[in-house]
């Protein structure tokens, strides 16, 4: 499971899902005669062959009218809207609203990928590292994989190398089947890159032992993948999850 949240206030109750749209800022900006609105609880669900899930599971059902995580250079929205951000989350933190600031931060977890090192640069320069923490968990936490992964390259390119690292080890920290499932989705939708990855930093960051659980969804095609991530990480690697696989009972 992923560490506790940074401790400046408990993570809200209810579930999220994304917001689209131009105006998250409205009911703050307004003067906040209204409290901003906590995201409804929708997480796009895996395919039947990896129908129970996880937080991982927006890895898979992705329909023709979902939007792709986007890629490429910060534009000039982008960098208005990171802005934006830290303007509000300033005011409300001096003005004692945290509820409002922590649904922001939720939020911001699920904007496009090449805002993420904008975000952290800004938040620093603001003072508001807390924050900056706060939202990489909310990001290791509830982000569907393909999107985590797109996250940590975009921290990684913007020179935020140790967030990047960081976000892709806390969101691996997770029940092994979850794992597996999210693979075997990312590998449905033939996200080879994405599959690396998630695959990657799970034979880095977890024991042989847990990283070999992975591929009990499915040992027939997942055995061969870990065992591809574990050598691209050492030849010691790959015999130690080999052998964890044998003792598992999930390769010969």
């Amino acid at each position: 499971m992923p560490a506790p949240a940074p401790a400046e206030e408990a993570r809200p109750a209810p579930a999220r899902k994304r917001r689209r749209g131009g105006a998250r800022f409205a009911g703050v900006e307004d003067g906040g005669a209204a409290p901003l609105p906590a995201p409804a609880a929708a997480v796009p669900e895996l395919p039947v062959a990896a129908a129970r899930g996880a937080r991982f599971a927006g890895a898979a059902a992705e329909t023709e009218t979902e939007e792709r995580p986007e890629e490429g250079r910060a534009g000039a929205e982008d960098l208005r809207e990171a802005a934006h951000l830290v303007r509000t989350l300033t005011r409300l933190r001096r003005e004692g609203r945290s509820g409002e600031a922590h649904v922001l931060l939720n939020e911001a977890a699920y904007w496009p990928a090449v805002r993420f090192p904008l975000l952290a640069g800004e938040m620093e320069r603001a003072g508001l590292a807390a924050d900056w923490a706060t939202l990489l968990w909310e990001a290791a936490a509830t982000l569907p994989a393909e999107r985590l992964v797109a996250a940590a390259d975009a921290l990684t390119a913007g020179g935020r190398v140790e967030d990047g690292e960081q976000i892709l080890r806390q969101g691996v920290v997770r029940p092994a089947a979850e794992i597996g499932h999210a693979a075997l989705a990312l590998a449905d939708g033939t996200r080879h890159r994405e599959l690396r990855a998630l695959l990657d930093a799970c034979v880095r960051m977890r024991t042989p032992q847990d990283a070999a659980r992975t591929a009990a969804p499915d040992p027939g095609r997942l055995v061969p993948l870990l065992l591809t991530a574990a050598r691209g990480v050492s030849e010691e690697r790959h015999w130690d999850v080999l052998h964890a696989l044998r003792v598992a009972g999930l390769a010969a």
